[in-house]
């Protein structure tokens, strides 16, 4: 910030009023009942990053890309079995990097009936990219998808979950149904741009449900936690335990490379069976659970 501009405590109350109002979370969407009756939603999902969270750092370390090598040899393969074994569907989202680095992977997927949703180019922090350049990628990532997996995705999440003052107008032209990145609720709600209803859902995820903050290693900077997969488990059921008592959604956001190793794909395995022990479970697409709530609140 240069020493003549503004600090916000200097800001004029229009400026504070637009910048909050960028995204901002509207009516809520949870709907007055889920499919079949079902008492809650459980919305799985897994972000297949794969090399590029290496890559998108100029990083050419064969030690961090064999990390992310290994979701793909490993972890969705495993991933997959414990989805079919059960007979749920999940939402992937792929950078267009990652998909191009394992097609077939990407079609496997699609074809066993699992979403596939956008996740940038090459994992880019989009707060960082140069005008248009966001536009530019994520465009160019939904054609690589499309092209791999037979249908143009309908919904989005932003690597790191990092959503620009651009990403909005990006994802209403394109015209997606939804976007995952935002975390105003623990339901599903419309984002107001500006005030203006848009129409675009918004499934919101959360930093505790999501196995990076447990399980994620840097050999070589500060982020060194290692969570038991008990404790991650712990909470996971009790986030889930929450939203089946509120009737609510539960979304869970996981990592091929991370929850793909065979202490903690148990721990998932453990957390499928609760959920389905509970009864009253409807487990779907986020695409489907957009859909409902949509329909359900008339949009």
């Amino acid at each position: 910030m240069s020493s003549t501009a503004a600090r916000p405590w200097e800001w004029p109350e229009p400026q504070w009023r637009r910048i909050v109002g960028n995204a901002r979370a509207g009516r809520s969407l949870r709907p007055h009942g889920w499919p079949d009756g079902a008492r809650c939603a459980v919305a799985l999902s897994f972000d297949a990053d794969h090399e590029t969270l290496t890559l998108r750092d100029g990083d050419e370390s064969p030690m961090k890309l064999s990390q992310g090598q290994y979701g793909n040899r490993q972890g969705v393969p495993r991933i997959r079995a414990l989805l079919a074994r059960h007979g749920i569907p999940a939402s992937f989202y792929y950078p267009a990097v990652s998909a191009l680095l394992y097609p077939e992977e990407v079609r496997a997927v699609a074809d066993e009936g699992h979403e596939i949703g956008i996740h940038s180019w090459i994992h880019e922090t989009n707060t960082t990219l140069p005008p248009g350049l966001e536009r530019e990628l994520t465009l160019r990532a939904a054609d690589v998808l499309e092209r791999l997996a037979g249908r143009r995705p309908v919904g989005i999440r932003t690597a790191s979950w990092d959503f620009s003052v651009d990403t909005l107008s990006i994802i209403r032209e394109m015209g997606l149904l939804y976007d995952s990145s935002l975390m105003a609720d623990d339901e599903p709600y419309e984002l107001l741009d500006q005030g203006e209803p848009t129409g675009i859902v918004e499934l919101p995820p959360e930093w505790i449900r999501d196995d990076a903050p447990y399980f994620m290693f840097n050999r070589t900077g500060s982020q060194r936690p290692y969570t038991p997969p008990s404790a991650v488990e712990e909470i996971f059921r009790a986030e889930f335990d929450g939203a089946w008592e509120e009737g609510g959604l539960f979304l869970l956001t996981m990592h091929p490379h991370i929850i793909g190793h065979r202490s903690r794909i148990a721990l998932l395995a453990r957390l499928i069976e609760h959920m389905q022990a509970r009864g009253g479970v409807w487990f779907a697409t986020h695409e489907s659970v957009a859909r409902h709530v949509k329909a359900a609140a008339g949009l």
